[in-house]
């Protein structure tokens, strides 16, 4: 009896032991994927979500940890590596690595990808409903239908922006005619003011559930991460809606979020973490974060698996003059973060 409850119990403790802690994006791998690396390695992956990188941040902070890996994009991945709160990578463990694309490696978030491996890569532009904007005459290639009240008297209330302080900040920057990473405060005053003159106009500051509302047709356009909008899409198609959900670049220029897998301090199984990474590294695995999520793939191998159609979307593959245009955002030093705090707490208190 006693020999059979020690098998037991050595049998759950084993099954414990083997699953991977994952700290990803909303809607930011498929469950395919999921479901096929489970086989492969006979462990459980178990996920958290989160919808923007200061989110992601604040947790950790608060002490959140037991993660294994954590997809930040680069301006986040400076703050954890700063922290010293990653774990370096063992790339005798990546062959996989050989994938990617040189122009992906070497960032200056990481010189010489000592913590980090590219995962994908978002744009942060315009959704829009093919149907319900195709009559208003609206300015879709620019940012101007985001913030000139002009254009928002026709959107009042179908409008939603994204719930982060460095993408709004970031788009409003774009459109006055500044980097996206600029930090003279001057300049942060003018966005905050333009911010605050449109905000009336919108319908909310939202993450996360605006796929939803692009596709039951509640919201009309959206500022937001071109993977959600290709998921809007895909969902009002299988749902039988009689529009699409498109997508736009703003003349202005706009945000290009590379995200990475790092590995966290607190995880208690790298080893898992490093073979989780090397799967997505395959080809054909990468592949399914474009065809079945529209994330943008940074991974040479993948291009080969890779739908015609979404190949040749250019929210999802920009081209040459369009990839001029889009940035990364950098990290901001503390004061930076105070300042842009207080500039939030302004925002969302008009």
């Amino acid at each position: 009896m006693w020999r059979g409850l020690l098998l037991l119990l050595f049998i759950g403790s084993a099954y414990a032991e083997d699953v991977l802690h994952l700290y990803n994006w909303n809607n930011y791998i498929s469950d395919e994927t999921v479901a096929r690396f489970e086989s492969q390695c006979a462990c459980r992956v178990v996920q958290d979500y989160y919808s923007d990188n200061e989110e992601m941040l604040a947790k950790l902070a608060a002490g959140a940890s037991g993660y294994d890996l954590i997809v930040p994009t680069g301006n986040a991945m400076e703050s954890l590596i700063r922290q010293h709160a990653l774990r370096p990578l063992d790339k005798s463990l990546l062959p996989n690595l050989k994938n990617i694309a040189p122009a992906y490696l070497d960032t200056a978030f990481d010189p010489g990808n000592r913590y980090s491996v590219p995962y994908a890569y978002t744009l942060t532009l315009i959704g829009y409903n093919s149907e319900n904007i195709r009559e208003l005459d609206l300015p879709i290639d620019s940012w101007a239908v985001i913030f000139e009240p002009r254009y928002l008297e026709k959107l009042k209330g179908r409008v939603t922006v994204l719930d982060s302080q460095r993408e709004l900040l970031a788009a409003a920057l774009k459109y006055l005619g500044y980097s996206a990473n600029d930090v003279n405060e001057e300049h942060w005053k003018q966005a905050r003011d333009l911010i605050i003159r449109a905000k009336p106009y919108w319908a909310a500051f939202n993450a996360s559930s605006y796929i939803k509302e692009l596709t039951v047709g509640n919201i009309w356009l959206v500022h937001g991460y071109s993977n959600d909008i290709f998921q809007a899409d895909l969902d009002a198609q299988n749902a039988g809606r009689k529009f699409r959900i498109l997508s736009s670049i703003p003349k202005e220029g706009a945000v290009l979020a590379l995200d990475s897998m790092v590995l966290h301090n607190s995880g208690p199984r790298p080893d898992l973490a490093h073979r989780f990474i090397n799967f997505m590294l395959d080809g054909g695995n990468s592949a399914e974060l474009t065809n079945l999520i529209g994330s943008g793939n940074p991974n040479r191998d993948a291009l080969q698996y890779i739908k015609p159609e979404i190949a040749q979307n250019p929210a999802v593959f920009p081209d040459l003059a369009q990839l001029a245009r889009l940035e990364m955002l950098r990290d901001l030093d503390r004061h930076r973060r105070r300042v842009l705090s207080r500039i939030w707490n302004e925002i969302k208190l008009k």
